[in-house]
C-alpha cells in the first residue's frame, strides 16, 4: 500500500503543477506533464486492481479452506480460478493497456450553422476512415443529424490498440474554410466543429445508481426528422446529480440503446470528474471545447488552399484530400513529435 500512497501523492503534485499559469501557457511543457500523468495514472490503475484481486484471492482462499458444502467449494473454486486468470493477465500488462484501447469521440458542429454541421459530418467520416486503416473496430452512439446529411452532434466508441493516446492531440476546436455547396455567389465561409477525445469509462471507473437517473424512451427519427421507428426504442438518461442528459437511438432495441447511452454518460462523468482535479486547466478545455468559436481553433482546414494548418505546432500539410480520408497519420506523428520535448 505504501507503493499506491506514493503514486497518489505524485499524481496530485503533477495536478497540481498542470494548473499553474507558466504550464498552460507552454504547449510543450503541458504535454510534457500531460505524458507523465498519464503513464504514472496507468501505472496507480494496474497497481492497485493488482491489490484488490490480491486481496479477494486470498479472502476466497481462506473461505474455501474452512467450507464443507460441496456447492458452495465449486462456486468458490471456480470464482477463485478467474480471479487468478485476470491477476496472471494484469501481471502481464493486458488490463493496463487496455485502458487506453476504448476510446468516445465526440464531435459537435459549432459556428456556422447547416455548413457547420456538415463539416462535423467529414470530421466523423475523417476519423472513421482513419480507425478503418488501423483495423480499429468503431461503434456509434449517438447522432443528431441534420436534413441535409449534416451532424449537430456525433459520438462514436472506438475500439484499437491504445486508440485514446493515439488520437488525444485531437481534442480541440476545428475550423474550416471552404465554399459550401449551399452557396450560389461562390464565398468562401468560415465554419467550426469541436472534438472531444475521452477514454471510455467502465463500470469499475464510475458507479451510477438508479435512484439517481431519469430514464425516457421516445421514436428514434432520421434525417429531417422523419420517423422511421413505430414503437419507442430511442432512450434519454438524465442524471440527476450532474444535470448531464445523455441519448442514443442508434439501436433498434430499447436495451442496447439504453447501454450506449449510459456508455456515453459514464465516460462524460468520469471526464467531469478529470476536469474538476484538474482546476484551471479544466475551465481552459471547456471554453475551447464548449463554444467553438472560430478564435479558439487548434486546427484550420482551407479547402481553396488544398491546406491543412495546425496552429499548436505551425505547421501545415498540404494534401487535404488524403487527410480528410483518413490518411491522418502523418499529421498525428507531427503533432506529437512536435508537442512533446526531446529526451534530456
Amino acid at each position: 500500500m505504501a507503493e499506491l500512497d506514493d503514486l497518489k501523492k505524485e499524481l496530485s503534485e503533477l495536478e497540481s503543477a498542470m494548473t499553474k499559469p507558466e504550464v498552460l501557457s507552454n504547449a510543450n511543457k503541458l504535454a510534457e506533464l500531460s505524458k507523465q500523468y498519464g503513464q504514472l495514472k496507468e501505472k496507480y490503475i494496474k497497481l492497485e486492481k493488482q491489490n484488490n484481486l490480491a486481496k479477494q484471492i486470498q479472502d476466497l482462499k481462506a473461505m474455501l479452506a474452512e467450507e464443507t458444502d460441496e456447492a458452495m467449494i465449486t462456486l468458490t473454486q471456480k470464482e477463485l480460478n478467474e480471479l487468478s486468470r485476470q491477476k496472471a493477465e494484469l501481471q502481464k500488462g493486458g488490463e493496463a493497456e487496455a485502458n487506453w484501447n476504448n476510446t468516445i469521440v465526440e464531435i459537435r458542429a459549432g459556428t456556422g450553422g447547416e455548413e457547420a454541421a456538415l463539416f462535423a459530418a467529414d470530421l466523423y467520416r475523417m476519423y472513421n476512415r482513419f480507425a478503418e486503416r488501423l483495423h480499429w473496430a468503431t461503434e456509434l452512439l449517438s447522432t443528431n443529424t441534420t436534413s441535409i446529411g449534416g451532424y449537430k452532434e456525433v459520438v462514436f466508441k472506438i475500439n484499437g490498440k491504445n486508440s485514446y493516446p493515439t488520437l488525444s492531440l485531437e481534442s480541440g476546436v476545428h475550423r474550416v474554410q471552404r465554399v459550401p455547396n449551399t452557396e450560389k455567389n461562390g464565398r468562401v465561409h468560415t465554419s467550426t466543429a469541436s472534438v472531444a477525445i475521452l477514454p471510455e469509462a467502465t463500470e469499475v471507473d464510475i458507479k451510477i445508481r438508479p435512484e439517481d437517473l431519469d430514464i425516457d424512451t421516445y421514436r428514434s427519427s432520421g434525417k429531417g426528422g422523419q420517423n422511421v421507428q413505430k414503437v419507442e426504442t430511442a432512450v434519454r438518461i438524465t442524471h440527476r446529480p450532474t444535470g448531464l442528459v445523455v441519448t442514443s437511438q442508434e439501436e433498434r432495441s430499447q436495451l442496447k440503446n439504453k447501454e450506449k447511452a449510459l456508455k456515453i454518460l459514464r465516460t462524460k462523468l468520469l471526464a467531469q470528474e478529470e476536469e474538476k482535479r484538474l482546476g484551471a486547466l479544466t475551465e481552459q478545455r471547456r471554453s475551447q471545447i464548449g463554444q467553438a468559436k472560430r478564435v479558439e481553433k487548434i486546427r484550420t482546414y482551407n479547402f481553396p488552399q488544398n491546406r491543412i494548418t495546425d496552429h499548436r505546432i505551425n505547421k501545415s500539410w498540404f494534401n487535404i484530400d488524403e487527410i480528410m480520408d483518413g490518411k491522418l497519420d502523418e499529421v498525428i506523428k507531427d503533432l506529437q513529435a512536435g508537442l512533446t520535448p526531446p529526451e534530456a
